[in-house]
């Protein structure tokens, strides 16, 4: 990929929330809206079982592997703690 075209891809890092079961699912892609219609639809054989889903947060990273290692640290107990006090708010007024 030229230079110039890798510079303006994001890869994003996402949260989301299903509306049937209340738990939270978290991936990484390059075409965010794809990505959640896919969850949506049933494409995604992690999440098919547990659709429809909510986007509740994403962060915008310029590189692949930043964003696949937020991934694996938003999945870890401390990541999981901080999307709960990142989110504090909304949660708190969806409960």
């Amino acid at each position: 990929m030229p230079r110039n075209t890798q510079s303006r891809m994001f890869f994003y890092v996402y949260v989301l929330r299903s509306l049937k079961d209340g738990c939270y699912y978290v991936g990484y892609t390059h075409d965010l809206r794809r990505r959640l219609e896919e969850h949506n639809t049933g494409k995604s054989f992690a999440t098919k079982s547990r659709k429809p889903f909510k986007l509740l947060y994403y962060e915008a990273c310029l590189n692949k592997d930043d964003a696949e290692q937020r991934e694996k640290y938003l999945k870890t107990t401390t990541g999981r703690r901080f999307i709960t006090k990142r989110l504090k708010h909304y949660l708190y007024l969806t409960r």
